[in-house]
């Protein structure tokens, strides 16, 4: 009489040796935040933390801006009838000139602070995308508010007053084309996704998975 054929035994459970992983190495953002990363009030703190900064360095836009746009002459003339005011170069692109010097410049603040978030976070997040475009929009005001302030005087006539008749004076700094507003959120917006895309992190592949048992030939 021969034994009864036995089935082979299962395989071994390694289920509870696959669940264990080493922790992530000290100092990356998996063993900071966890793989789910930072909660919602870490991510609304450093948002806010990102217009601030942003929208602070509006103020270097507007010196530049003040600084690199080119000035529009003006010249006066006094008759009987008052003071005119009239452009001394009538085909001049000046006024075209302030308008595009905003805009690239807002256009090379938007990618470089993009640029500095993703370094400090590596990450994306909708926190993260809207405090960047809300940022660049409070810099543009700023910028733009702050180069007229500070630029040549508003009150033309007066200005022309002052300085004389027929002599050129400098217009005001004056944004035509308000769409250069959002030059920098745009150009953040994209910068940061392109970067996401390049260099952002990826997800972990699927584990191998071992087919099912097959019993050894009799």
């Amino acid at each position: 009489m021969t034994a009864p054929l036995t089935p082979p035994p299962p395989p071994h459970d390694q289920s509870s040796h696959q669940a264990w992983q080493a922790p992530p190495p000290a100092g990356t953002a998996e063993a900071e935040y966890g793989q789910d990363g930072p909660g919602m009030k870490t991510e609304l703190r450093q948002a806010a933390v990102i217009v601030l900064a942003v929208a602070v360095s509006g103020v270097l836009l507007g010196l530049l801006w003040l600084w690199l746009a080119p000035h529009v002459p003006l010249v006066g003339d006094e008759s009987t009838k008052g003071w005119a005011v009239y452009l001394k170069d009538t085909e001049g692109e000046q006024a075209a000139g302030v308008d595009g010097t905003f805009t690239l410049l807002a256009l090379a603040f938007g990618a470089v602070s993009a640029a500095v978030v993703f370094l400090w976070q590596r990450r994306g997040g909708v926190p993260l995308v809207v405090a960047l475009g809300i940022g660049g929009v409070l810099g543009s005001l700023l910028a733009w508010r702050l180069g007229v302030w500070l630029g040549p005087e508003q009150d033309v006539i007066a200005h022309a007053k002052a300085v004389g008749k027929g002599v050129t004076f400098s217009a005001p700094l004056k944004l035509g084309a308000k769409g250069a507003l959002l030059a920098w959120s745009l150009s953040a917006l994209l910068v940061h996704l392109g970067l996401m895309a390049l260099f952002g992190p990826r997800d972990p592949e699927p584990p191998y998975e071992h087919g099912p048992y097959a019993a050894p030939p009799a």
